[in-house]
């Protein structure tokens, strides 16, 4: 048996290279994000780390075959540490014309494309407005490209199962699926055993996509073409031991929260209105009731944060969600959260903007709306997340701030980091410290007093109905101490400078280095889901021996305490974001550092190469 296993040992596909970028695209109707979606599974199940870029359009059923009506999946794998989707695909599946033309200008040089040449009609080719076939008229020459009909190779598959051209042609993702999972040496059986159970209701439609995804598999082996269809083995990553699960943003966040509440000994009530790409949080929520979550779909954004509002007034740590719209709806009942003091704590899954804007891309510019955007002097913590398992964290802190210091706090995740996956190994929640909440139940020595404060300055958290501890909150300006109405101009100067030193005095952990030296020539300053290729690019630039660092800020508001001095310890700041430059402001401000900004604002996120670009000019 050992010489077997050595045999097939020496047989196996050698590496590629230590990373791959796949991308997957096609209509909207093709079940690219699915494929994407199992294709990552497996890649998961082979012990590769990977990061996840999912990117489809706004529209619920663009026209069939139109340019924006593309959907696409990309995923970068390896050996090794991966931080970001990748900079440009090795591999582009392209399902149509038009899913071509729009993904295929970031393919590397001398990458493959597989197409579908059954799609590549005289109407599709119409709908993409190319004027001649891109498979026959040579522009493709740079690439290598495949041409499969994978439409008639599903069709022939699928056909002992008497489906109807339809639904036949849906298996077709399940083909190409087949057909990727023999490029890069993956099991099929978890994708059988998913299929199995997806249609446990209706076996011949399991049947049939698993035969789609065999006779793909079964063309790799069995095509022998020559040229760009090889198989190719990525070794798996090296990685602590523990319980690893792949995780989405959306899931982290919601198990996060939950985390949050259990640490703090509470119930949490979640109030939603549905909004991309905020929504899957509410899903999620909606199935973890075992651990007392009560999940509320409201009529509207406004109606949502005050429920949860409310139920932090019962006992309750109340949770909200949105994206950038909503959370301006939203605005008037953060006001009120601070002023009634009761803690809040609101997710903000940024999109691109203004108004309803760009609502499945991402964009990082809710940061002044975060720090700045409610009426009055109304000061808030903010906290941002780095990546999709970084906001499992992120969401526990979140909670802790809200409780300790009876205050709303923001959360900032944006649909990158919501959509995109990772490997996240499961933490023990016996090391995460607990901070339960201590309710008053008794009138305090020297009497009750409503906006009383402790040495964090937060006011004493009182459940409605507790025996002479009879209270009134609100929105209109209260008395220091006993929480009467009072509009004295000196009472609320104390007010005001008050909330501004409980947030002020909130105790976060000092800034670290992320990667480099405390000071030097030049420091790349990122916040949000900026991290991956700020990261990987000052690691290239390092190896090449040039002096720039890495800091990345979770705590955008209030700013850690030794950020200033460590700004000021470089010659140079730069900040990428994707806005127009709102952290670099932030910081101009708060710091008076020449921060520069590098901004983008496509929709996309920023390729390790645009930052390594910036890194070379700044230091020329």
């Amino acid at each position: 048996m050992a010489t077997a296993v050595a045999d097939r040992t020496d047989e196996r596909p050698s590496p590629l290279s230590d990373t791959v970028v796949v991308r997957f695209a096609g209509d909207s109707g093709d079940g690219m994000q699915l494929t994407g979606g199992q294709f990552t599974l497996s890649t998961a199940l082979a012990g590769n780390d990977l990061a996840t870029f999912p990117d489809f359009p706004a529209e619920i059923r663009a026209p069939q075959g139109t340019l924006f009506g593309v959907s696409a999946f990309q995923i970068n794998f390896g050996s090794s540490e991966i931080n970001t989707a990748g900079d440009a695909p090795d591999v582009l599946v392209a399902m149509n014309p038009a899913a071509l033309k729009t993904n295929v200008p970031p393919l590397k040089p001398g990458g493959l494309i597989i197409a579908d040449e059954g799609e590549f009609n005289d109407r599709n080719l119409a709908k993409a407005k190319y004027e001649s076939n891109p498979l026959e008229d040579g522009s493709l020459a740079k690439w290598q490209l495949l041409k499969l009909n994978i439409s008639q190779a599903t069709m022939d598959a699928v056909k002992p199962f008497g489906l109807g051209n339809k639904e036949a042609l849906r298996c077709k993702n399940m083909w190409t699926l087949g057909l990727a999972l023999w490029m890069f040496d993956r099991d099929r059986q978890p994708l059988i055993d998913w299929l199995k159970a997806k249609f446990a209701k209706a076996p011949e439609l399991a049947d049939a996509n698993i035969a789609a995804l065999n006779a793909g598999h079964a063309f790799g082996e069995t095509a022998e073409l020559s040229g760009p269809l090889k198989q190719h083995h990525v070794d798996p990553a090296p990685v602590a031991p523990g319980l690893y699960r792949t995780l989405t943003g959306a899931e982290a966040i919601a198990l996060g929260l939950v985390a949050g509440a259990q640490l703090a000994h509470l119930p949490m009530f979640f109030g939603g209105y549905p909004i991309t790409p905020a929504s899957a949080i509410l899903h999620h929520l909606s199935r973890l009731k075992e651990y007392d979550v009560t999940t509320f779909q409201a009529e509207d954004e406004i109606a949502a944060i005050c429920a949860a509002i409310g139920a932090s007034y019962g006992g309750s740590l109340g949770v909200t969600s949105s994206s950038g719209p909503g959370i301006a709806l939203k605005g008037e009942a953060m006001g009120l959260a601070i002023m009634t003091e009761l803690p809040l704590v609101i997710v903000n899954s940024q999109r691109g903007g203004p108004s309803t804007g760009l609502p499945t891309k991402t964009e990082q510019s809710d940061l002044y709306q975060a720090v700045y955007g409610r009426n009055g002097d109304a000061p808030m913590p903010v906290i941002a997340a780095r990546s999709p398992g970084d906001a499992f964290d992120c969401a526990i802190e979140a909670c802790r701030i809200a409780t300790q210091y009876m205050t709303p706090v923001m959360l900032l995740t944006d649909g990158y980091i919501a959509n995109a996956a990772e490997p996240w190994r499961v933490p023990d929640l016996a090391g995460y410290e607990p901070f339960p909440v201590e309710f008053l139940t008794e009138v305090p020595e020297g009497g009750f007093k409503p906006y009383g404060r402790d040495e964090k300055l937060a006011r004493p958290w009182v459940k409605p109905g507790t025996p002479s501890l009879l209270h009134r909150i609100g929105g209109i300006e209260k008395e220091v101490d006993t929480g009467h109405l009072n509009y004295q101009p000196a009472n609320h100067q104390a007010m005001t400078d008050l909330r501004k030193a409980k947030i002020d005095g909130i105790r976060i952990p000092d800034q670290i280095v992320e990667l480099g030296a405390e000071g030097g020539r030049l420091a790349v300053v990122g916040w949000g889901s900026t991290f991956g290729p700020i990261h990987q690019a000052v690691r290239r630039k390092r190896a090449e021996g040039v002096d720039v660092s890495h800091i990345h800020i979770r705590h955008i508001w209030p700013l850690p305490g030794n950020l200033g001095e460590l700004l000021k310890s470089y010659d140079k700041v730069i900040v990428p974001e994707m806005n127009t430059g709102q952290l670099k402001t932030v910081l101009r401000d708060q710091y008076l550092v020449d921060a520069r900004p590098l901004n983008k604002v496509s929709g996309q996120p920023f390729r390790i190469a645009e930052i390594e670009a910036a890194i070379e000019e700044a230091l020329a």
